[in-house]
């Protein structure tokens, strides 16, 4: 369930990623980029963990799901200003504190990020601890 749940999570994390981008061509910056690079793989990992059942996919899926949580914890920093603009790797062309949807005044696309980053690693250390408790 963990499991499923973690790539149904990131499938649609990657397809919102790509309806974004492509369907309402809002280009990504480079952070953005860089929570795809560790998005994108999940959904095949978490698929691969699926079939048949590995309990131990948590081990390759956690470091992808904590690095995207870091830079979305980032981005979202950026984004309220908490971060200087200055401290971006978006110094040149798309600036990584552009918001181009702002649902409910909060909901911001590196928000959406986060809390998707947010439930795999969970996810991931829910299943590694229930693995551990069941040894």
């Amino acid at each position: 369930m963990f499991i499923f749940a973690s790539w149904i999570t990131a499938a649609t994390a990657t397809l919102g990623s790509l309806f974004f981008s492509e369907i309402a061509e809002f280009p990504p910056c480079s952070l953005c980029w860089y929570q795809r690079i560790f998005m994108y793989p999940l959904v095949f990992i978490l698929l691969v963990g699926l079939f048949p059942l590995d309990k131990l996919v948590y081990k390759y899926a956690a470091p992808f799901a904590f690095i995207g949580l870091i830079i979305s914890i980032y981005h979202n920093l950026l984004q309220l200003e908490i971060i200087p603009e200055t401290m971006a790797p978006c110094l040149e062309g798309i600036p990584c504190s552009g918001i181009y949807i702002e649902w409910l005044g909060f909901i911001t696309i590196p928000f959406l990020s986060f809390v998707a980053f947010a439930i795999i690693f969970t996810l991931m250390i829910i299943l590694s601890r229930k693995r551990n408790y069941e040894k």
